[in-house]
């Protein structure tokens, strides 16, 4: 098994980050040939997936995202702790804090169109993402 911690500075809620670069790099740095990588976001209010990163998906995914978890709505999380921040939380746990992806040939097996993202929820204007990489297999 192999592990590396990277940080990631993010601007603000509704951001998307493509780190298949990072995840890729840290694969090839680990030596495993085959196996699987995981990715976990450390936070509640933000969230790792795939996605084609093109501006029309990443558009559709924002809108879809504040489709299910408004901001014009009560939170209670809000209410009892004043943030602001219910939807982000609401939103980060739909989509999840980590990812597992096959590794083949000493790289994430990613289809040709399709990359690993960070998502920034939060309402707040900037935060420091600490995203951990575990590389397992031969």
């Amino acid at each position: 098994m192999y592990r590396e911690t990277f940080g990631i500075e993010t601007k603000g809620e509704g951001e998307i980050i493509d780190i298949t670069n990072n995840i890729r790099m840290i694969v090839g740095r680990s030596g495993i040939a085959e196996g699987l990588v995981h990715v976990f976001v450390v936070g509640s209010t933000s969230a790792v997936t795939t996605i084609e990163y093109e501006k029309g998906v990443l558009s559709d995914l924002r809108r879809s995202l504040s489709l299910m978890a408004p901001e014009d709505i009560p939170y209670e999380h809000d209410m009892a702790w004043g943030d602001g921040n219910g939807r982000s939380h609401v939103k980060a746990a739909i989509i999840g804090p980590d990812l597992t992806v096959p590794v083949s040939g000493n790289a994430p097996a990613c289809g040709t169109w399709q990359q690993i993202v960070l998502l920034e929820l939060d309402v707040r204007s900037s935060r420091r993402r600490t995203v951990i990489v575990t590389v397992s297999g031969e």
